[in-house]
């Protein structure tokens, strides 16, 4: 999968800029690689189904071809909006538009985290994290299996929805395990390294309200090597 989350045209680039003076959240967008085009769905690096048992390839499809691409959507059309309140001068009409760039772009960010953060259980999914990873969970929770617990624990406490990452904090320099609600990007200090949809478009087809089991089956389809790679660039 591109790394590049935004593809966006100049009018979204003033945009982004203008919508990072509006709101302090919004920034992290701004952050992210701007190229030509509008924001695209990206694609994934496995069939639908490659996940199953764990998740079904059902609710991928929805997932990823529905509920990511409402977000895309929004994220376009708040763009333009944003843009033209911009040309405006109308600084006001912006900052009325700045929940709908959170949210649409919280929800962009997250599952192009989210996707890339999944592989199939017979290639890079599932097992334990090693390296320099293991030693950094180690140090901050104990253990490998501490930090499922504490995560799980995390993603339970969740009260509608939202999401849990696994993070650094790059002022204290130690892992951490946060939550944010509904499409709340991770921003500040913090690097998202691996998180878990909670909302209930992610499991309920599948688990209904079993949420737990999904929970517990998705440390299954952890990609590592992707968490650990973003830990190195943190």
């Amino acid at each position: 999968m591109a790394t590049t989350l935004f593809r966006t045209a100049p009018s979204a680039r003033a945009a982004l800029r203008a919508a990072s003076s509006v709101k302090p959240a919004a920034a992290a967008f701004a952050s992210t690689s701007v190229t030509r085009g509008k924001v695209t769905l990206p694609d994934l690096s496995y069939d639908y189904g490659a996940l199953e048992p764990h998740i079904s390839g059902k609710i991928m499809e929805l997932h990823h071809k529905n509920h990511h691409q409402t977000y895309v959507n929004g994220l376009n059309a708040a763009l333009e909006q944003i843009a033209e309140a911009n040309g405006t001068g109308n600084q006001q009409k912006a900052a009325t538009l700045a929940p709908l760039l959170n949210f649409h772009g919280g929800g962009h960010i997250n599952h192009s985290l989210f996707w890339e953060n999944l592989s199939p259980a017979n290639k890079d999914g599932g097992g334990e994290p090693e390296g320099a990873l293991k030693s950094a969970i180690d140090r901050d929770f104990g253990s490998f299996s501490a930090l499922q617990t504490q995560m799980n624990t995390a993603l339970a406490g969740i009260q509608g929805s939202g999401w849990a990452w696994l993070v650094k904090d790059k002022a204290a320099g130690t892992l951490q395990v946060v939550t944010r609600a509904n499409q709340d990007p991770v921003a500040g200090t913090y690097v998202p390294l691996m998180g878990i949809d909670a909302w209930e478009h992610a499991y309920y087809l599948q688990y209904q309200n079993r949420k737990a089991e999904y929970f517990s089956a998705i440390w299954n389809v952890i990609n590592w090597k992707t968490v650990a790679n973003r830990l190195d660039k943190a």
